[in-house]
């Protein structure tokens, strides 16, 4: 019988431990045979946390670390990808890897080993496409959590998008705050492989012999409540996601990017507007959660994170 391919997951990481080992948990439990995680903002004791399980393998990125490098880049998404061709140049440990954030997991229909183990010998890239986690509320069963999909059809997307979210929808391409491209697994050791947020580059040509991977999802918890949303915000409108920069995200040319959308709401209300967009766009509501299922984008999954922690760092209590 033929061995089923490992698979790993790197990450650039700045997060509270416990966020982190949830993370960890999650993706070991799947079935992961490494992480890869590099300390954005490096503590003794998380590295020392991380690095006593054998298939996590922990680099503090500190100045010494960036000093080696050239300096350290200010944006946090050099820092990624360049982390990330650091863990792709190693010596192999695993055969696939999955780029992908400490808030982002892996929601397999079925084992990922079993997923790549069906890929022909000329992909070397499989995409994972998001569903976007929302907000506890009293659409959801205690400890479950509801996900909001996306159609790939353009088409399709917009229209479930203002049909889901009457009043943000037009703005918003299937409902998402966040990245609706999803991240990649890509073979290990492939030399010279640049490595970006959502795309791979290998001589010349992006995402060489890319499919879908259509037997798992990304569960993304970008706004995962409102303290974890409303903490996020301002970095993401001057450098992170919600940047003026950026195009909007629905293609039509009355659509406003996501800079602009939030300034328009702030204009017309302040953070009482905010918490009405949030309670739209990213709470799960029986209303909303009917209508998501209605369009085939309700995801609904229990975790049960606090266990899989417990179960995979046993002696650790973070606080």
């Amino acid at each position: 019988m033929t061995a089923l391919p490992t698979w790993g997951t790197v990450s650039t990481v700045k997060a509270p431990l416990t966020a982190i080992l949830d993370f960890a948990a999650w993706h070991l439990e799947l079935g992961a045979h490494r992480l890869y995680l590099y300390l954005d903002d490096p503590t003794p004791q998380t590295e020392a946390i991380l690095s006593a399980h054998p298939k996590i393998r922990v680099w503090q990125t500190d100045a010494a670390w960036w000093e080696k490098r050239g300096g350290r880049p200010d944006k946090h998404q050099v820092r990624q990808c360049r982390n990330a061709r650091h863990a792709n140049n190693r010596k192999p440990e695993v055969d696939w890897i999955a780029h992908i954030d400490v808030d982002e997991f892996l929601l397999p229909g079925f084992p990922v080993a079993e997923q790549l183990a069906g890929q022909s010998a000329d992909t070397l890239c499989a995409r994972v496409r998001p569903v976007e986690a929302l907000a506890p509320g009293p659409g959801t069963a205690p400890q479950g959590t509801a996900f909001k999909a996306f159609h790939l059809d353009q088409s399709r997307r917009q229209q479930a998008s203002e049909a889901c979210f009457p009043t943000f929808g037009a703005h918003l391409s299937g409902g998402f705050l966040s990245h609706v491209a999803g991240k990649l697994f890509f073979r290990s050791g492939l030399k010279g492989l640049d490595i970006k947020i959502h795309n791979v580059t290998l001589d010349g040509v992006q995402n060489p012999g890319q499919v879908e991977l259509t037997g798992c999802e990304l569960g993304h918890f970008h706004a995962a409540d409102w303290d974890h949303f409303i903490a996020a915000y301002r970095f993401r409108l001057q450098r992170g996601s919600y940047r003026a920069e950026l195009k909007p995200q629905v293609r039509r040319g009355d659509a406003l990017n996501l800079h602009d959308l939030f300034d328009l709401i702030e204009r017309s209300g302040g953070e009482d507007a905010l918490r009405a967009f949030y309670a739209e766009v990213c709470t799960a509501t029986p209303a909303l959660c009917d209508r998501l299922e209605e369009h085939g984008l309700l995801r609904r999954r229990v975790m049960n994170l606090p266990g899989l922690r417990h179960k995979h760092f046993p002696v650790v209590n973070p606080r």
